[in-house]
């Protein structure tokens, strides 16, 4: 078990009232499916967006396990789930990878202002024929005159029609090749980049979905991250920062879930005695909390092993897997516990189904984790 230092537990309390901020009208802004400015804004006043990134740029510095355990305390007091994803897809999609693989000048240039949320990042990898086969995808850029010429488009894009930035994945090389593919940092406003517009989706509204198109866009060298063809050494690591980061604010959100059941499995009566003494009710609650807390252990052993330098490839996707489904699973029972009123759109539950089935989809599907399982244990 991890040992909480008291800086780390005040890190973590201070996200707490930010949480109940940031919940505030988060109904009526998923059914606008509206992204927040001045929600953002809070965002960025609360230094929460600096705290993997150093000192030097302006960041607070912390390391991988207490990001993570400052973002289960936004899970746990937050909402807008939509809002949380936007706040950790930012992290993870430009500022980890320009402070992990970003040369100085780049750094110099981009990364006080990504850390600060004065810009807003996201990262552009599925296709609408490649999808999470990234070894595959279409988007091309060659190298001319000093400037890597973008073509293709990209789908899918979390934060794609706020985003000020986007780390763009594209093929540089040989198809299949894992060093055929390059990342490079895209401004908005670069010609040839065109933002499509938000797409409408069943969950996680409030934060924009959208596809980028690519017509000799036409960036410096300069903004490659890292170099050509490291682009697939980039995408893992910050696939592995995403899944840690994403779903630990869900664990977050699965612990407040079960905390509101299980109140209300004591405190709702139903032929003469709380709904929690049958022993059906009683089960659901108990399963929620196994499930809260096996992925909770999951993501921060994943992490650990992250911190030690170890391998964690089939942890995080263990973690992940039992994350986002279990995350599912507790929404679908906290609906299932309040009955009809968890079926009402007030109450949020419903809410929370639509949400969590996303996480089974997104960072690599459950079909994709079983996979990379089964092909590490030799399958």
């Amino acid at each position: 078990m991890i040992q909480w230092s008291d800086d780390q537990r005040e890190l973590r309390e201070a996200v707490l009232p930010l949480g109940a901020r940031l919940s505030e009208g988060h109904l009526e802004r998923d059914a606008r499916g509206e992204f927040s400015r001045e929600l953002w804004k809070l965002v960025q006043d609360s230094d929460l967006l600096r705290l993997p990134t150093d000192e030097k740029w302006g960041g607070l510095g912390q390391d991988l396990l207490t990001t993570l355990y400052v973002l289960e305390g936004l899970g746990y007091s937050c909402r807008d789930g939509g809002l949380s994803f936007s706040v950790t897809t930012h992290m993870v999609s430009t500022g980890v990878p320009l402070q992990r693989f970003g040369s100085e000048d780049l750094k110099r240039r981009f990364l006080p202002a990504v850390c600060a949320g004065d810009v807003i990042g996201a990262h552009a990898i599925s296709e609408p024929e490649a999808g999470s086969d990234m070894l595959n995808m279409r988007t091309t850029g060659r190298v001319e005159d000093g400037h890597l010429v973008l073509n293709g488009n990209k789908s899918f894009v979390s934060n794609g029609a706020v985003a000020d930035v986007f780390v763009v994945y594209v093929s540089t090389g040989a198809q299949g090749s894992p060093f055929g593919v390059t990342a490079v940092l895209v401004e908005r406003d670069t010609p040839g980049l065109t933002v499509g517009k938000p797409m409408s989706k069943m969950g996680l509204r409030t934060s924009t979905l959208t596809e980028l198109f690519f017509d000799d866009c036409r960036v410096p060298l300069e903004n490659v991250i890292g170099r050509t063809g490291s682009g697939f050494l980039v995408f893992d690591h910050v696939m592995k920062w995403e899944v840690l980061c994403s779903f630990v604010v869900n664990v977050g959100e699965m612990q407040h879930r079960l905390e509101r059941v299980l109140e209300y499995a004591k405190s709702r009566q139903q032929f003469g005695r709380s709904i929690g003494s049958f022993q059906s009710v009683a089960n659901r609650v108990v399963d929620m909390r196994i499930t809260v807390e096996t992925a909770r252990r999951a993501l921060y052993e994943a992490a650990l092993k992250m911190a030690a330098g170890e391998d964690a490839t089939v942890d995080v996707a263990t973690a992940k897997l039992l994350a986002s489904e279990g995350n599912l699973s507790t929404a679908i029972a906290a609906v299932q516990t309040f009955g009809g009123y968890g079926y009402m759109t007030e109450y949020g539950l419903e809410q929370d189904v639509r949400n969590a089935l996303a996480g089974t989809i997104y960072s690599g599907t459950s079909d994709i984790q079983r996979t990379r399982i089964a092909a590490m244990m030799g399958l």
